[in-house]
């Protein structure tokens, strides 16, 4: 059997805001409830699924204290530069920030971040010239 990845869920500080952001962003709720959100991403991904912060270390057993870089982004991969300023604009408008202005690439691409509004962040790419 392979390690794969059905579903990442993120701790949240605020659930409605979260919900909000990534309801904004096109993600299609498929369950929802008082402590807990799972959102469609479309075919051929995973889902994605907020936790409210506590709930989820206390789900872990492991202490609900953390900050700074978490060690992990989300990647994002579409087709087009055009589709690379949308999704940034797009995260901004929902009450996410720009952490890096989407650029072209020394190795070719063209890629921007941003965070969400619980300062997780999105790496928006594409390999597209």
């Amino acid at each position: 059997m392979s390690l794969q990845v059905s579903t990442i869920m993120l701790g949240v500080e605020d659930l409605t805001r979260a919900k909000k952001f990534y309801a904004a962003l096109g993600c299609e709720i498929d369950q929802d409830t008082r402590r807990f959100v799972s959102f469609s991403l479309g075919d051929g991904s995973s889902r994605l699924a907020l936790y409210e912060w506590d709930a989820a270390a206390q789900d872990a057993g492991v202490p609900a204290q953390g900050s700074g870089f978490r060690g992990v982004s989300l990647h994002f991969n579409p087709d087009s530069r055009e589709v690379v300023d949308e999704t940034m604009r797009n995260a901004v408008a929902a009450g996410g920030s720009v952490v890096k202005e989407a650029a072209a690439a020394r190795w070719g691409g063209y890629f921007g971040y941003f965070s969400d509004p619980d300062g997780y962040l999105w790496k928006v790419t594409t390999y597209a010239s």
